[in-house]
């Protein structure tokens, strides 16, 4: 039988709008959420709001309120720092396994993510540069052809995403890093599975590096408060 493929869930769309909201700052940490506003405000019943605030809960996005409900969690850096790590090393095996084995289509998918990628830098559309970015990253996880790394790095993409929202808002002149992902989809292309794998893991390092430098300058100016985080969250 032929797989199908399922559109996103309710409840997936109404997590991915909150956390859109909260990487492009219209949701600062410390904000209430208030599930009959939302619900209200996204004209659907309080159930798939409910579920996705839960899920984003799990996911160290969302902290207990004081008193009752929820609030948008600080950022902890510590957590982003060793999220990066865990990111560095899944990230070149993806793209050594791509290079080794999908090269080819690689050389046939890559061009069109770069140019969006571009285009969302160019348009300085916050929103579509992350999208651009997860959308490139998902694709080497396809070519890979390891069915458990995209899984793996779900939980991760959503914590990044919101790092990355938080970062390109304090940015007048947002890095332009698709001179780094055109490397990247080139040694991938190559069949170089090697200089993939290292220019992968530099490539996610570096970017830890900027994105901690810059909420840490935010956090001394006391916006962000490095040590709060859900109890047994891990971001």
């Amino acid at each position: 039988m032929k797989a199908l493929q399922a559109a996103p869930s309710l409840v997936e769309q109404v997590h991915q709008s909150i956390l859109a909201d909260i990487a492009g700052g219209h949701l600062r940490p410390g904000a209430r959420i208030i599930q009959e506003q939302l619900a209200q405000q996204l004209g659907i019943s309080r159930q798939p709001v409910q579920q996705a605030l839960t899920l984003l809960r799990k996911e160290g996005v969302l902290i207990d309120a004081p008193g009752r409900g929820l609030q948008v969690a600080p950022l902890d850096l510590d957590h982003v720092r060793q999220m990066y790590d865990v990111r560095a090393v899944v990230e070149g095996l993806a793209f050594r396994k791509a290079a080794e084995t999908n090269a080819a289509k690689a050389a046939v998918m890559g061009p069109a993510l770069i140019r969006a990628g571009r285009k969302a830098v160019a348009d300085r559309s916050f929103r579509d540069m992350i999208t651009a970015d997860k959308a490139f990253h998902d694709v080497i996880y396809a070519l890979s052809g390891n069915p458990l790394v995209a899984p793996s790095m779900q939980t991760h993409w959503t914590q990044t995403q919101r790092v990355m929202g938080e970062v390109l808002m304090r940015d007048d002149k947002p890095r332009d890093i698709w001179d780094q992902h055109e490397a990247l989809l080139a040694a991938v292309v190559a069949g170089d599975g090697e200089s993939a794998e290292r220019l992968a893991r530099q490539h996610i390092l570096d970017a830890a590096d900027f994105m901690i430098r810059s909420l840490q300058t935010e956090s001394t100016a006391g916006s962000l408060h490095a040590k709060a985080v859900a109890p047994g969250v891990h971001l």
